[in-house]
């Protein structure tokens, strides 16, 4: 197959759609990975990714688009189990589990095209992220003053 050929039958929208993913799904992985979190970067670019993928290809298969989510919330819900750690009364990693699933429900935004709510989405779950952060910094009295 000539290169030509390949060029001409690329879907440059799908294309788009997959690289938005991956784009939004680094913002939260970068943000995750700058914590030491066990679910960092590259986990939560291929989440977005593959749930991009499922979604652009599976409106092409099936008209009822519900079963796509319902399957990608089933598998991206194993997923967050296996970074949940309990170990004796403390449990770790439940932030984690939450962020792949949300990051999941990115990607299924973009595989629709609806771009300006994935980065609405992707812009909500940085901020909710940094909640720990600003209860730290108000804890060390900083805003007191």
């Amino acid at each position: 197959m000539a290169f030509e050929t390949i060029l001409h039958d690329l879907n440059f929208e799908i294309v788009i759609r997959l690289l938005v993913a991956i784009g939004l799904g680094a913002v939260i992985g970068f943000e995750r990975e700058l914590k030491n979190r066990p679910a960092g970067l590259r986990t939560h670019m291929l989440v977005c990714l593959g749930s991009a993928i499922f979604t652009t290809i599976g409106l092409g298969l099936e008209p009822n688009t519900s079963r796509i989510a319902e399957a990608i919330v089933t598998g991206i819900g194993f997923l967050g189990a296996g970074a949940i750690i309990a170990n004796g009364g403390q449990v770790r990693g439940i932030t984690s589990a939450a962020t792949l699933w949300v990051v999941a429900s990115v990607g299924l935004v973009v595989g629709v095209g609806q771009y300006p709510i994935a980065i609405i989405i992707t812009g909500l779950i940085f901020g909710i992220l940094q909640i720990d952060r600003i209860k730290r910094f108000s804890q060390r009295g900083m805003y007191d003053q």
